[in-house]
């Protein structure tokens, strides 16, 4: 049996000439190709994996191909964040490119933008202060997002990679990743949860529980337009949320410091509507009467900031620790409740 041939990135001026190529093995296809993967793969995400190759073509058709099955890794379905392993035999189909124009990349205005949210580099990573309204990728509508942006003002850095991801109205510590080992073992302390992350949100009403473990599994549901919805159900991933209240507005509010034991999709955000104390400005989970007064203390966003990770610094082990503030707009809003809640107790104390 011949030894499979190692796996070459396809440049991107070649791409029509990309999918009308044989497969790399004997196989006879119709335009279909067989990819090995080698070492600098190993780890990617399969959807990572696609766009590296097909650069020119949407994010939407790459992923309608991966839910018809029409890549399979190893002769098996697979979904969009299975991860390579050394050897994966991965089946790539033809892809049309539409005749519509699609933008080569993220504007200058949003390449600044994001290259200024900066707040850490060195040899291995790369940690931004990401703000809200601000996508970590592109897709669900969005041609690009934070990746797209760094990797275009960054083109030295071919392998760039996010580490993990944050909702997009959420804003703070967003780490990538420079080179492919250190992805690897950033995802390991992920997986292990040896990585510590703690947010900042504002939650409607006054908490009384104290310093709360929540231990509820989520389940995510697929809605009708791609909408993802999650909800506490016995069925889902277990997700854990430890809520420590850091200061209360009166019966307004309470500023809470969160550390999350997993990373499930919107996860402090459903837990705390299930605790009864919604996110401020959540309009997907939140409370809409709790959020129509807060606009009147300048809050125009979901309060919720990813505000400090701490985890082994690959290679050495040192421990490292960042922390990102939150916006003035946020502060604003927090300095704003103070100063309304500190003239309710003034004259309540008359």
């Amino acid at each position: 049996m011949n030894k499979p041939p190692e796996h070459t990135l396809i440049p991107n001026t070649d791409l029509a000439a990309a999918t009308a190529t044989a497969a790399t093995d004997a196989e006879p296809t119709h335009g279909v190709r067989y990819v090995i993967a080698a070492e600098g793969d190993v780890g990617q995400r399969l959807d990572n994996f696609l766009m590296r190759i097909f650069r020119a073509v949407p994010k939407s058709r790459i992923y309608r191909v991966l839910r018809k099955g029409e890549v399979r890794v190893n002769g098996k379905r697979s979904k969009p964040e299975q991860r390579l392993v050394l050897g994966d035999r991965v089946r790539i189909p033809p892809i049309r490119v539409d005749s519509e124009p699609t933008p080569e990349k993220p504007s200058n205005s949003l390449q600044q933008f994001v290259g200024g949210t900066v707040i850490h580099e060195d040899r291995d990573m790369l940690i931004i202060n990401k703000p809200a309204g601000v996508a970590v990728h592109g897709g669900s509508g969005l041609a690009f997002g934070v990746i797209e942006a760094l990797r275009a003002a960054r083109p030295e850095l071919v392998e760039l990679e996010l580490v993990h991801r944050l909702d997009r109205d959420t804003s703070g510590c967003l780490l990538l990743a420079k080179r492919r080992a250190v992805l690897r073992e950033l995802h390991a302390a992920l997986r292990e949860r040896e990585m510590t992350k703690r947010y900042l949100a504002l939650v409607c009403g006054k908490w009384t529980l104290g310093k709360k473990t929540l231990d509820l599994p989520l389940l995510t549901n697929q809605k009708q337009g791609g909408e993802r919805i999650v909800r506490v159900h016995q069925d889902g991933q277990t997700a854990l949320s430890t809520f420590v209240p850091q200061r209360t507005f009166g019966k307004l509010a309470t500023l809470m410091d969160i550390e999350i034991g997993t990373g499930r999709t919107h996860q402090i955000r459903v837990h705390a509507a299930y605790a009864g104390h919604p996110v401020a400005g959540d309009e997907k989970y939140g409370d809409k009467q709790c959020n129509d007064s807060f606009r009147s203390f300048g809050l125009r966003r979901m309060f919720l900031h990813a505000h400090t990770l701490q985890f082994a610094r690959p290679g050495s082990g040192e421990t490292f620790t960042i922390t990102a503030p939150l916006s003035e707009e946020l502060q604003l809003v927090l300095n704003k409740l103070e100063e309304a809640t500190g003239k309710k107790r003034a004259s309540d104390e008359q």
